[in-house]
């Protein structure tokens, strides 16, 4: 099929543009059902003083059948004569190969036609021109004009800025491009390219920075674009740099070339994040006729995602921090390893590279050393099983905030839209172990829910360490979320003075904050005493830079508002994470009205959280103190009793044993340690609760031995909750380490000692029921449970180790003893 040779073109019918107009004003946050779309409007006034309307949809909502249009990136205005007119015109919104049924390569085949134009994905952002009525020309990002106020940070006004560059090459003004558009009733698309104002994944330098015209959409509702040849010339003729792109006419043809080039991420000697395919398509077999302008993309996320991750970690070693390793954990180590050395040789390289000089150059010179490249390491990873898959549990939403906020109402909009975990730290009673037991309430309903919410302030920097690793101790494939609410300090006084009025207008309708009761004096005193303590994340340092996304919010916005946006953005970062219908503007809406209407806390506390209190409560609160009148407290529950060893110990003792094996044997410890995969706490199990039947008698004399000491710690330290006494003291001697794929644990023995006695005076001695002895070190993945020792050790006692049993083992070298302390654990949900 041969290339198009003249420029399409269609004026834009004033009742049909009126009708889009009014079907997207229609659509303004209302209605109901899966099928209904979210459309906002925003409106920006122009240095002419003319308004402009831009128009969007949530991502998800593209995904949805007859909408009013589905481009993405749309501009109205009111032209002189006084009709809607359409000002500036994006792409429909493309998706990659297999995102959608569409884009799914059998329907593909089926349902579209050539020519394909292949062009190359380009790294930057995109740039709108278009011309207005009145001889102006507009330049836009994909739903902004830009801030005026600060040029520096609007891609709109960078990219005029090119735009003038471009012009003057060829002699050419602004109104002469405008009056063209105009005439052309199209929208000139760009991709702004420029390091000096935005630096991405691939370098463009002084030469190669500008705008890459890649395409020219006619301004209407239905889709329709100009072919490649035509779009290079267009760019010639006005000063602007053209997209490298591939033609064919076979659809088979186009998926090996894709393929091909997937195998380096390079194409003509330059990395490429991919490729986006213009074609014909029909919405089915049966469509013969229906033919119309279509892209998907075919896009290579990896091994972007990779060197960004080598940039920011590399960034973090250079400051002297702990670099963060989402993924690719093993040649990111190598990497740095690599990145260390060559500082070390030449410190003025790292100096160039915190100034974004050198970052390409360090990453191609590391990539040469190891023979290899980026789809090369990928590849790998996807064989070796070690790539980690898309996100769709795990995630752990901190806000960041000071009471007012609105987090709560939002957590609860969440709960609404999803049936999402949500805890609040106000649900814990006593004042002990209060963070502890609310990182393992999180952790609980991590277990249940593919998110949870920790409904807590977090706004100084040591809650969000303790909670960040409280958490991953018990959940170490948890992924942290931000809810940044953004405190703008040169705007404290409106912050201060709108949170009050949602405080006190609640009343009594709050955990810790009861206005009616304590008085707008005392309420006032103790937000501000937050408010001054509130420290905003900084996500180049710690213990921030351990969040694997931060959304910002506004703690003067609606919770409304703030519940879309946390949508919006989680949703962009983790699309698994959601169900396939998302929710409307109309459910978001309802979800908020439920929270802000039906939420009564459950359980209320005074911020004192035990103070001395007037009248009656004084006394009663002293006669728990003195224990004249105190409930003896209850039995706790308990999970098993065991023998905890000293973590450093036991990781100086397997990093010695395997410091000088070979890599054959040390392999499996390696893995484990570089991928956390290694126990957080090491211990000796004597009996488990699973066991307790069948060793009834065992278990019980146990539970007397801990029973005194628990009564005791309660007795001095209130509120107990979660104590877990020492009984005694029992040495371990380490004997060897054995392990397969799956698992490796040491074999150990029990010393002898005197034991500990009973209530009734019987002196019980420790020993484990297990058939062998054992502190399991780690195991190779989280579906993998510790208790897999057990089994290992049994086949170890039937066969052995080596020769083909794929057990392997060595003996610790002196046999070390160490000092074990004997405790009941208990239950930890």
């Amino acid at each position: 099929m041969a290339h198009r040779e003249t420029a399409p073109f269609q004026p834009q019918n004033p009742q049909e543009i009126r009708e889009l107009v009014q079907q997207l004003q229609a659509k303004q946050g209302k209605g109901k059902g899966k099928s209904q779309v979210s459309v906002k409007k925003a409106t920006f006034t122009l240095p002419s003083g003319r308004n402009v309307d831009s128009w969007r949809m949530q991502d998800w909502d593209y995904k949805k059948p007859n909408l009013p249009t589905y481009a993405r990136g749309l501009f109205t205005y009111i032209n002189n004569e006084g009709a809607h007119e359409i000002a500036v015109r994006g792409y429909d919104k493309f998706f990659n190969h297999g995102e959608v049924t569409k884009t799914n390569w059998d329907n593909v085949e089926k349902n579209t036609r050539g020519p394909y134009e292949l062009s190359v994905k380009e790294n930057g952002c995109i740039i709108f021109i278009a011309g207005l009525d009145d001889g102006t020309l507009l330049v836009c990002s994909k739903h902004s004009t830009g801030p005026r106020e600060d040029p520096n940070t609007s891609h709109a006004i960078w990219g005029e800025k090119w735009i003038d560059r471009h012009l003057a090459t060829v002699g050419k003004t602004r109104e002469d491009l405008a009056r063209t558009l105009r005439r052309m009733n199209a929208t000139a698309v760009a991709e702004l390219c420029d390091d000096e104002f935005e630096e991405h994944v691939l370098p463009y330098g002084r030469e190669e920075a500008g705008l890459y015209l890649h395409g020219i959409n006619l301004n209407l509702p239905e889709f329709a674009t100009y072919p490649g040849p035509l779009v290079d010339k267009f760019a010639d003729e006005w000063g602007m740099k053209k997209v490298v792109y591939v033609m064919e006419d076979d659809i088979k043809k186009v998926k090996r070339f894709l393929d091909e080039v997937a195998e380096t991420g390079n194409y003509d000697g330059r990395d490429t994040e991919g490729f986006v395919i213009r074609c014909q398509a029909r919405d089915s077999v049966r469509d013969s006729h229906d033919w119309h302008d279509w892209f998907f993309k075919y896009k290579f996320e990896e091994p972007y995602l990779m060197y960004r991750q080598w940039r920011e970690c590399t960034k973090s070693m250079i400051a002297g921090k702990d670099p963060r390793i989402k993924k690719h954990r093993k040649i990111t180590q190598e990497y740095l390893r690599f990145a260390r050395y060559r500082f070390a040789q030449n410190p003025q390289l790292a100096k160039e590279y915190n100034k974004n000089h050198g970052i390409i150059a360090l990453r191609e010179e590391f990539l040469k050393a190891q023979g290899v490249n980026g789809a090369d390491i990928i590849r790998q990873e996807i064989e070796s099983g070690e790539e980690v898959a898309d996100v769709t549990n795990n995630v752990v939403l901190v806000p960041i905030a000071t009471i007012g906020c609105g987090k709560t109402t939002i957590a609860l909009g969440l709960v609404k839209l999803f049936g999402w975990g949500h805890f609040q730290n106000d649900n814990i009673q006593g004042k002990h172990r209060r963070p502890q037991r609310f990182a393992e309430s999180i952790e609980a309903l991590l277990e249940v829910h593919p998110a949870v919410f920790a409904d807590r302030n977090n706004h100084q920097k040591r809650e969000r360490q303790q909670l960040i690793q409280d958490i991953s101790k018990g959940a170490p494939k948890a992924k942290f979320v931000a809810l940044h609410f953004v405190h703008d300090p040169s705007d404290y006084n409106e912050v201060r003075r709108i949170m009050q009025e949602r405080v006190l207008s609640r009343g009594d309708n709050h955990q810790t904050i009861r206005s009616n009761e304590k008085g707008t004096h005392e309420v006032v005193g103790i937000m501000d005493g937050f408010l001054h303590r509130f420290q905003p994340v900084d996500a180049s340092s710690s213990p921030d830079d351990a969040f694997d996304l931060v959304i910002d919010l506004s703690a003067t916005k609606s919770s409304r508002e703030n519940l879309e946006t946390v949508v919006t953005k989680l949703y962009e970062a983790y699309p698994k994470l959601f169900p396939p219908d998302m929710p409307t503007a109309q459910d978001m809406d309802d979800a908020i009205a439920d929270a802000l209407n039906d939420y009564k806390p459950d359980i209320k506390h005074d911020l004192s959280f035990g103070k001395k209190q007037p009248g009656p409560k004084e006394s009663r609160n002293k006669s728990m103190q003195d224990g004249s009148n105190a409930p003896k407290p209850k039995a706790p529950k308990l999970e098993y009793f065991a023998v905890k060893l000293d973590t450093s110990r036991i990781i100086e003792i397997l990093s010695a044993v395997f410091s000088d094996a070979d890599e054959a044997s040390a392999n499996f410890f390696w893995k484990l340690k570089e991928e956390n995969r290694i126990q957080p706490q090491f211990h000796v199990t004597l009996i488990h609760r699973a066991s307790a039947a069948q060793h009834k008698d065992y278990w019980e004399k146990l539970c007397d031995i801990q029973r005194a000491p628990w009564e005791d710690a309660v007795s001095k330290r209130k509120g107990g909750e979660g104590l877990e006494p020492e009984l005694s003291k029992c040495d371990v001697q380490l004997e060897r380490l054995v392990w397969d794929d799956r698992v490796m644990c040491f074999v150990v023995r029990l010393a002898q000692t005197e034991g500990a006695k009973a209530g009734n005076g019987e002196r019980v001695a420790f020993e484990t029921v297990n058939p062998v002895a054992h502190v399991t070190v780690g195991t190779a993945a989280p579906s993998i449970k510790p208790k897999e020792s057990n089994d290992l050790l049994k086949r170890w006692l039937e066969v052995g180790s080596g020769n083909g049993t794929g057990i392997h083992e060595v003996v610790v070298s002196g046999f070390r003893v160490l000092p074990g302390s004997v405790r009941g654990v208990l239950q930890k949900h």
